[in-house]
């Protein structure tokens, strides 16, 4: 099977790996994606990020949330390569079993790449970004390479999808503090384990997570798609990431984020060829 035709083919999940996503707010599940399939769609990833990257100034004249990551957003609307990558049916069927929705919307991709000598990510929960009604809503991680520790792979607290402290807490310095003590506080486990190619994450939209530095001479190169169950309607925003404009265009507050940037990947009610 070519990495093309991997990209939408069924990844069998087991009810442990559904139980321990609901359970714990993530899951890591090995050898999702085979090298092949890493390598066709990594090359192309990687060379719209040092094309579409405007970053110039040096690590130490960065922010905190400069030196964690070159972020880069909206890969599938660049190249048709990218855009086969995210919105395939195998990642998006994952995230649909996962959540126990009938079928899912991506909201965006991203390329995160951590550089050599890159600093921390911050403790942080990614719905504090998005304007969503519910909870059903996910990203899967997929590093482009073996990382080990000193790379900085995805960190979780384990179990603090439920925990409602510091979810008005953007990425920053004052994040990692707080948050790190309200988790010791509570004793949530703290997972950090390196990623082997082909390893995936999927983790919840409230779920706390983090990333060490990158202390080796190779970027840490990873690539993530945001889901969101296919009836996931618009809130109210929060704060001012959360505005309609950019990422869910035309949707009024109450409305399902039915737009042209956010297709409807799976469906579990149609019949997917590629089961």
């Amino acid at each position: 099977m070519s990495g093309v035709e991997e990209i939408q083919t069924h990844y069998p999940l087991g009810e442990g790996q559904i139980a321990d996503f609901r359970t714990n707010g993530f899951v890591r599940l090995s050898s999702v994606l085979s090298d092949e399939t890493l390598h066709h769609f990594g090359t192309e990833i990687t060379k719209n990020v040092s094309q579409l990257n405007k970053q110039t100034l040096p690590l130490s004249k960065r922010t905190t949330y400069k030196k964690a990551f070159i972020q880069i957003i909206n890969l599938w609307k660049k190249s048709e390569v990218v855009k086969e990558f995210a919105f395939g049916k195998r990642l998006a069927r994952i995230a649909t079993e996962l959540m126990d929705v009938s079928g899912v919307r991506i909201y965006h991709d991203q390329a995160l790449y951590k550089e050599p000598g890159g600093g921390f990510t911050p403790w942080h929960a990614d719905q504090f970004y998005w304007p969503f009604a519910s909870e059903k809503c996910c990203s899967v991680w997929i590093p482009l390479q073996d990382t080990p520790l000193e790379m900085g792979p995805l960190a979780f607290s384990k179990g603090s999808h439920r925990f409602n402290f510091g979810r008005n807490m953007n990425i920053s310095d004052e994040s990692e503090e707080k948050i790190q003590a309200a988790l010791d506080g509570e004793n949530f486990p703290y997972v950090e384990e390196g990623f082997e190619l082909g390893e995936v994450s999927f983790h919840c939209g409230w779920t706390y997570h983090r990333a060490a530095g990158n202390s080796t001479d190779r970027p840490r190169r990873a690539m993530t798609m945001i889901y969101m169950d296919k009836d996931m309607r618009l809130k109210e925003a929060d704060n001012e990431h959360q505005k309609p404009e950019i990422w869910c265009p035309g949707v009024a507050v109450g409305e399902i984020i039915e737009t042209d940037v956010t297709p409807v990947l799976y469906d579990s009610r149609i019949c997917d060829s590629g089961r």
